[in-house]
């Protein structure tokens, strides 16, 4: 079969981009949430503090979750000139959820949108076998596991530090943990781009092999990404971070519970740390739903009725309905599709 049009597959990248753009200002509240809520930083300042370590986290440990995510699709099981509608359609998926729980205010996942997206594509063009259930078993799991680490731990973490703390003044306490909020919001960022703009990367590796950009006998389950595909991805989700992302800024920073410095310093930190090891693992997770149950977690120190779970129950919601919904949107998306191939 002839390779895919090369000017089909700039476009595509130019969508993947945009879908990077879209992941920069619906997980900028993510990064910027406790430390505006808390006062710390003015918004504007937040996101422009925020797009600087996302961009910077280009430099920062590897590309494992791009080679995560580029196994999701079964390249040797679906022909070369279809690798690019299927990238297309879970990118319509992926953006198309989005798009709609960012309008909603809700702070779902962009990784498992485009999860969801490749597998209801992958499977609409080559059924189940085009489709690595492996990959996508490893994420489910980790939609599990991961949330549940940063309220654990968010909880416990918030504990010890009021408790190495129990002498101090609350104004002392807020003065030192405002300053100390600036390195954990950092952390926080740099570790979301470490994470999550990975995932372009690896639905940009697909379309090169669709290309013969790597060669003849190249080896489509080891695809390396080059220099060029980091850097642009990594500047589409620092630009999309700056446009910043007000409806859900306002869920998380302010309606799940009230925050302090020392509150936002607790919730970063932990959900920096468990992102990054994500991250040195190649398990793409939602930094979303990370940063949500730690703060669920930290605030839960205070009391329960310090929650407002039901807030906590909605954004819930949309988390389970995010790979299913946008799996079904990249599912239909191909077929409509398929008649240009």
């Amino acid at each position: 079969m002839s390779s895919p049009p090369v000017e089909l597959i700039v476009l595509i990248i130019g969508i993947a981009l945009v879908f990077d753009f879209t992941n920069g200002f619906h997980d900028s509240a993510n990064s910027i949430s406790t430390v505006v809520s808390t006062r710390v930083l003015s918004p504007k300042k937040a996101v422009v503090f925020a797009a600087f370590f996302n961009f910077v986290a280009a430099f920062g440990f590897g590309v494992a979750v791009a080679s995560t995510i580029s196994k999701t699709i079964n390249l040797a099981m679906v022909p070369t000139d279809t690798i690019p509608f299927i990238v297309l359609a879970a990118l319509i998926g992926a953006i198309g959820w989005n798009l709609i729980t960012w309008y909603l205010g809700f702070p779902s996942s962009s990784s498992h949108a485009l999860i969801g997206g490749l597998a209801g594509a992958g499977i609409s063009a080559g059924g189940v076998a085009a489709v690595k259930l492996s990959t996508v078993t490893v994420v489910a799991q980790f939609m599990v596991i991961s949330p549940v680490i940063g309220l654990i731990v968010g909880f416990f973490f918030m504990a010890l530090v009021l408790r190495l703390t129990r002498s101090h003044t609350r104004d002392k306490m807020d003065h030192h943990f405002r300053r100390l909020q600036l390195v954990s919001a950092a952390a926080y960022s740099f570790s979301h781009g470490t994470n999550d703009a990975q995932k372009t990367m690896g639905i940009i590796t697909p379309l090169l092999f669709s290309i013969g950009y790597y060669g003849a006998g190249a080896d489509p389950g080891h695809l390396p990404v080059p220099v060029w595909v980091i850097l642009a991805a990594h500047v589409a989700i620092a630009l999309g971070t700056l446009s910043g992302g007000w409806r859900i800024v306002k869920t998380l920073g302010y309606k799940i519970t009230r925050l302090r410095p020392v509150h936002g310093f607790a919730a970063e930190t932990v959900s920096a740390g468990t992102i990054i090891g994500m991250s040195v693992a190649g398990i793409p997770v939602s930094t979303t739903h990370i940063i949500s149950t730690a703060i669920m977690g930290v605030g839960s120190t205070k009391g329960p009725g310090a929650v407002r779970w039901g807030i906590a129950r909605n954004i819930i919601g949309a988390w389970i309905m995010t790979i299913p919904a946008s799996a079904a949107i990249g599912f239909a998306a191909f077929w409509l599709l398929s008649p240009f191939i």
